[in-house]
C-alpha cells in the first residue's frame, strides 16, 4: 500500500515534538486532486467541483498513519482565530471556525491545509504546547501569527522569545503577483517607488506588459518579518515555492482547481 509523502520541517524542535507536512504524493484521489489531496469533503462548499469523498477520507486515513497522530481540520476563513484544541470535546472534522489552533495535548495534531498559503508550525523550546497557523495574506495582514504566538505563549506559559516557529513551502516571491489592495492591507502606498513601511522592502514593482501596476510580494518574507516584530527569534523556513514544483505541491495560483496540503504539528504521546 502506498506511503504518504510527508516532508518534514529542519527546525530544532524538542524531542517531544512532532512535524511535518504533506505533499502530493501517495493518496488515491484522482485528477486534478491527485493523488494525496486532503480537503474534507464537509469543506467543499465554494460551488466548484468536489474530489470523492471516499478518496478523501483514505487520504487523511493514510496522512494521519504517516504522522503518528490524530490531524485535527479547521474550517478556514482567512481570519486570525486561534482554537483551543485542549477545549474540544468533540473531535468531528472540521473543528471549528479559525485559522490556527494550539495544544497541550498528546498525540493532538494542529493542523492547517494550504495550496499557496503559507503554513506555519510553532512549538515552544520546552515542547509544552504546539500551534499551527494558515497564513494567507489577508490573515496575515490581519494578525493571525501574532494572536497564534500569543495563544501558544498562553498554553506553554512561555514567552514570544522562546518560540520556535517553522514557516513552510507557499507561493514564492517570483510568482506573487499581488494588486495594490495587497500592498495597503500591510500599510504600503501602492507607488512604483516607496519606503513608506518597514513592510515595503517585501514588494517588487513589477507591472504586466501593458503598465497595469502589480508588485511581486514575498509572503515568507511577511510572515518573519511580522513574527520578528512580535518578539519571535526562532524562525525556521524551508524555502520551496508551490507553484515551482508541481510533481510534489498542490498550488491554486497555477492550476485553479486542486487539492490541499496539511501541515501538522503534535507533541507525541508519552514524552514530556
Amino acid at each position: 500500500m502506498a506511503v504518504a509523502a510527508l516532508l518534514i520541517p529542519n527546525w530544532p524542535t524538542p524531542a517531544g515534538v512532532g512535524a511535518a507536512m504533506g505533499t502530493r504524493q501517495g493518496g488515491v484521489s484522482q485528477a486534478p486532486f491527485d493523488s494525496l489531496n486532503l480537503h474534507p469533503a464537509a469543506l467543499n462548499d465554494h460551488g466548484a467541483p468536489a474530489d470523492d469523498p471516499r478518496a478523501v477520507s483514505e487520504n487523511i486515513r493514510r496522512y494521519g498513519t504517516a504522522l503518528g497522530a490524530q490531524p485535527v481540520f479547521l474550517q478556514q476563513v482567512h481570519g486570525v482565530a486561534v482554537l483551543d484544541l485542549d477545549d474540544l470535546t468533540n473531535l468531528t472534522e472540521p473543528a471549528g471556525l479559525a485559522d490556527a489552533a494550539v495544544t497541550t495535548r498528546f498525540g493532538l495534531a494542529c493542523t492547517v491545509l494550504v495550496a499557496d498559503c503559507l503554513p506555519v508550525l510553532f512549538t515552544d523550546q520546552a515542547g509544552r504546547a504546539v500551534a499551527a497557523a494558515h497564513a494567507g495574506w489577508r490573515g496575515l495582514a490581519a494578525g493571525v501569527l501574532e494572536n497564534t504566538v500569543e495563544a501558544l505563549c498562553r498554553s506553554a506559559a512561555c514567552h514570544s522569545a522562546q518560540v520556535l516557529a517553522w514557516l513552510g513551502p507557499c507561493i514564492g516571491p517570483q510568482a506573487f503577483e499581488v494588486g495594490p489592495d495587497v500592498l495597503q492591507a500591510f500599510g504600503v502606498k501602492p507607488e512604483p517607488a516607496q519606503v513608506s513601511s518597514p513592510q515595503a522592502g517585501q514588494f517588487r514593482y513589477a507591472p504586466r506588459p501593458d503598465g497595469t501596476p502589480r508588485w511581486k510580494a514575498d509572503l515568507a518574507g511577511l510572515a518573519r518579518q511580522r513574527l520578528w516584530a512580535a518578539g519571535v527569534r526562532h524562525i525556521s523556513a524551508s524555502s520551496l515555492c508551490t507553484v515551482a514544483d508541481a510533481s510534489r505541491f498542490f498550488s491554486f495560483r497555477r492550476d485553479g482547481l486542486t487539492g490541499r496540503m496539511a501541515a501538522s504539528v503534535w507533541r507525541r504521546a508519552g514524552r514530556g
